[in-house]
């Protein structure tokens, strides 16, 4: 048995009517999507120094580190400001 060969397009089914999907909304569920996802573009030359997903990741990992332990150092005292003040 040999297929039909159908036109591409946006034809519907014999079976099915325009009436029967009610009215079409563009976009319905772009915000939805763009609240529940993460993408994130980077410009060209950024791209171009990580070439993959896992790359990021790495990179990312190691500036929150970084940042960790500088916020560490940076909470401490010491001392200096007592010994300015009665020096």
């Amino acid at each position: 048995m040999k297929r039909e060969n159908r036109k591409a397009g946006d034809e519907l089914r014999p079976e099915y009517r325009r009436s029967d999907f009610g009215k079409l909304v563009r976009g319905k569920y772009a915000a939805r999507a763009a609240r529940e996802t993460n993408i994130v573009v980077l410009e060209p030359e950024i791209a171009e120094a990580f070439p993959n997903a896992k790359a990021v990741n790495e990179a990312l990992r190691g500036l929150l580190d970084v940042a960790a332990t500088t916020a560490r150092l940076t909470r401490r005292s010491t001392g200096r400001a007592k010994q300015q003040r009665t020096g």
